[in-house]
């Protein structure tokens, strides 16, 4: 492949070239994690910086269901120009939490269909779409929460996120952190929504990171930014 000019790639040679760098150990530790691909990322990163941006091509390997292809289309894909029910769609389709993840982190933010899509899929039934709505909401919260209701946002959070989804719940944990973080007037009740809940709180948290439990989270990353 590599003497292959970009305009004449094809989906069938960069599949190959994945193919190739498949590795049983990686898919071994991914699967624990529920993503079915054994492709080192920083590898993927490499083949799609070399690719550059292949709007076209980004659309193909989409189309194959391969987890790792919908990854290095996610990151050689044009993110303003899909529509809206394009990632509607896609978000649909993302059944690996690392596709459905950059999915959202890297195309949709980016997309001017983000604030719609949003709100859509807050309220949406399907736990995993309204997860992708909870992590944008996350980003308002930090970045521009001029017209968030955050205290109906608690609301919500505090009747819901006990028995969400693991993957639901994770997300408003994080909306519920976020909120305590940046928001000094609605940090107490933050607080106190996560050690009522206690959810994460048992969570296994390595040396030298901070727990995802909300009140150890709120609290240390406040403490870090000298509040």
């Amino acid at each position: 492949m590599a003497e292959t000019t970009l305009t004449e790639t094809t989906v069938a040679e960069v599949m190959a070239e994945l193919a190739a760098l498949e590795d049983p150990k990686v898919r071994a530790v991914n699967e624990r994690h529920g993503d079915d691909h054994g492709v080192n990322l920083g590898k993927l990163r490499a083949l799609a910086k070399r690719l550059k941006t292949r709007p076209d091509l980004a659309r193909g390997l989409w189309e194959t269901e391969d987890t790792a292809a919908r990854l290095l289309a996610i990151l050689i894909c044009r993110p303003k120009a899909f529509e809206r029910d394009e990632l509607d769609a896609m978000l649909r389709q993302a059944h690996a939490p690392k596709v459905h993840d950059w999915l959202v982190n890297y195309v949709v933010k980016k997309n001017r269909h983000a604030e719609e899509l949003r709100v859509a899929w807050l309220a949406d039934p399907d736990p995993a779409v309204a997860s992708a709505g909870w992590a944008l909401t996350t980003e308002r919260v930090a970045k521009k929460p001029e017209g968030l209701d955050l205290a109906g946002l608690l609301d919500v959070i505090e009747a819901e996120m006990k028995d969400a989804p693991e993957r639901l719940q994770w997300a408003m944990n994080h909306c519920l952190a976020q909120i305590g973080i940046e928001h000094a007037e609605h940090r107490a009740r933050a607080m106190d929504i996560g050690e009522r809940l206690e959810v994460l709180k048992d969570y296994p948290t390595p040396p030298g990171c901070t727990s995802p439990y909300a009140p150890i989270w709120i609290t240390e990353m406040v403490r870090r930014q000298g509040g």
